[in-house]
């Protein structure tokens, strides 16, 4: 578990980074690293650096930062959460769910732990397993939109069609409306599985 006072700036990192946008997100991450510093937590010091060095696509350096917030706090499930999702981006893909499943072993509570390991499970075609943790994602937060358009996406892959624009619906009604570009992509799959 992360530090009480950085529970909600790391979430709107968290979102900031989902829906791409960065400028947000890095100056999320700036105030949380001079908060932490402030406090002086290393744990989260090591966190926000991690976060910052992720925005700017340095995903071996965040991963140095992220062993140390681990290090410093072994229960922040966040930290092995993006120490998963690094390893991903460098196509590093050994070991990976070791790291999700020890984010949620210690944050079970954590939905966006659930959330990313079923969104690598379903890009390596576990698309039932995916449903699972998708499903768990929304029992911690039923209003995550970024999971029930990843359920759509799995159930595109499933071939159940029906299903998928209900969840790309639900996606829809939930999605902040500032993200414009992210509505329209999601929009265009319902109007496109809708004429099959």
């Amino acid at each position: 578990m992360n530090h009480p006072d950085f529970t909600q700036l790391r979430r709107l990192i968290d979102n900031a980074i989902t829906y791409n946008d960065l400028d947000l997100a890095k100056k999320l991450a700036s105030h949380g690293l001079n908060m932490s510093q402030e406090m002086e937590v290393l744990g989260e010091q090591m966190f926000f650096r991690a976060q910052l060095e992720i925005i700017d696509d340095n995903f071996d350096n965040a991963i140095k930062y992220l062993d140390n917030a681990i290090k410093y706090n072994p229960t922040d499930g966040a930290a092995f959460n993006d120490r998963a999702l690094c390893m991903i981006e460098l196509g590093r893909i050994d070991g990976v769910l070791r790291y999700f499943d020890k984010g949620i072993e210690v944050e079970p509570d954590y939905e966006t732990i659930y959330h990313n390991k079923g969104w690598f499970l379903n890009k390596l075609g576990q698309h039932c397993e995916a449903l699972d943790l998708f499903k768990k994602a929304l029992e911690l937060d039923p209003n995550r939109a970024v999971t029930y358009e990843n359920i759509g996406n799995a159930y595109e892959n499933l071939g159940r069609m029906d299903e998928a624009v209900v969840a790309y619906k639900k996606a829809l009604s939930l999605i902040d409306p500032s993200f414009e570009d992210i509505k329209k992509q999601i929009d265009f799959k319902v109007k496109r599985l809708s004429k099959t």
